[in-house]
C-alpha cells in the first residue's frame, strides 16, 4: 500500500473519506492500547512482552497508511495540516 502513496510532506489530519476516519480511529485506538501496555511494563516490570509491543506499534503504523491508502482508492485527498490554519 505505501509504495502507491506519496511521500508525506506534511501531517495528515484524520479524515478525506470516512473509511479513512474509521481507520484513523482505529489507529488512535491502537496507539492509547500501546501507551497502556508500556505502562503496564513500567509497573509491573515486562509482564507483557516484546512481540506484543512491537505487533501493536506496526498495527498502527498499518492503520496509518491504510487510512492514506483508502483515501487514494477512493479518490479522496489527505487532509494536510497546515500550521496556525487548521484549528
Amino acid at each position: 500500500m505505501n509504495a502507491e502513496l506519496l511521500p508525506l510532506k506534511s501531517f495528515i489530519l484524520p479524515g478525506g473519506s470516512k473509511a479513512s476516519s474509521y481507520l484513523h480511529i482505529a489507529r488512535t485506538v491502537s496507539r492509547r492500547a500501546e501507551r497502556e501496555m508500556i505502562t503496564i511494563n513500567q509497573v509491573e516490570i515486562k509482564k507483557i512482552g516484546s512481540p506484543a509491543l512491537k505487533y501493536i506499534n506496526r498495527l498502527s503504523d498499518l492503520l496509518f497508511v491504510a487510512s492514506r491508502y483508502a483515501n487514494l482508492k477512493l479518490n479522496k485527498d489527505d487532509i494536510l495540516w497546515v500550521p496556525g490554519a487548521n484549528r
